[in-house]
């Protein structure tokens, strides 16, 4: 029921990562990120508490195919489960279970992994890390051309309904959290949010650090 990639920008050491799926609100359940360690997604028959594990496994050291790989012997019920993981140095790992749900795939590449499940066609992860590849620009605009890209290669078997943008970079907080929790167009709506959102982004950072730095956009209420 979901499509997604997470990825690493070697430049900036940023993490992120983006999904869709016809279930509602997934990015809440299956986006995990932390500066300075990783991104990973969660997924298929999902359990949201395999994200911050693999993201403590590599804080601790372990690399992500060494995480994925820890986690794939201890979790529980491991046949139902889809994971992807980078970690700080650009390496990949996948999980995908053996009952993962209808046509499921998975691809690697430079610095990025995409998965997904009930696709409606198998090719569509290697669409998305195709378009990530591709893609000049901010980690948040690599991230939504391959989300695009997976959208283009035919998504999900049926229509997705939920979306989600993640990044961070060197703060405990992530600089990009959007989400579109249910909507009959949230690729399209994801994509506005962060045509929106992507000029005021780093001046919410300079807020939080020193609000003396901080630009104003002159939006009454503004935070």
């Amino acid at each position: 029921m979901t499509f997604s990639l997470v990825a690493r920008c070697p430049e900036t050491g940023r993490f992120g990562m983006v999904i869709s799926s016809s279930s509602p609100a997934v990015a809440a359940r299956c986006s995990h990120a932390r500066a300075g360690v990783g991104a990973v997604a969660s997924q298929n028959v999902t359990d949201p508490r395999l994200g911050p594990r693999a993201l403590s496994l590599m804080a601790g050291g372990a690399r992500a195919a060494e995480a994925v790989a820890i986690l794939a012997r201890e979790m529980a019920h491991p046949d139902y489960r889809q994971l992807l993981a980078v970690d700080r140095h650009g390496g990949v790992a996948i999980h995908s279970g053996a009952k993962a749900l209808g046509t499921w795939a998975e691809a690697q590449g430079r610095d990025c992994a995409a998965g997904g499940n009930l696709l409606a066609d198998a090719g569509v992860p290697a669409a998305m890390v195709a378009g990530f590849e591709a893609a000049g620009g901010a980690l948040g605009d690599r991230l939504m051309a391959a989300l695009g890209a997976g959208l283009a290669a035919g998504g999900e078997a049926g229509p997705v309904h939920s979306a989600g943008l993640l990044v961070v970079d060197r703060e405990d907080w992530p600089v990009v959290d959007l989400r579109i929790d249910w909507s009959d167009s949230p690729i399209a709506d994801l994509a506005a949010a962060w045509e929106v959102y992507a000029p005021q982004a780093e001046a919410y950072v300079t807020r939080a650090l020193d609000p003396r730095e901080a630009p104003s956009y002159g939006v009454p209420g503004d935070e």
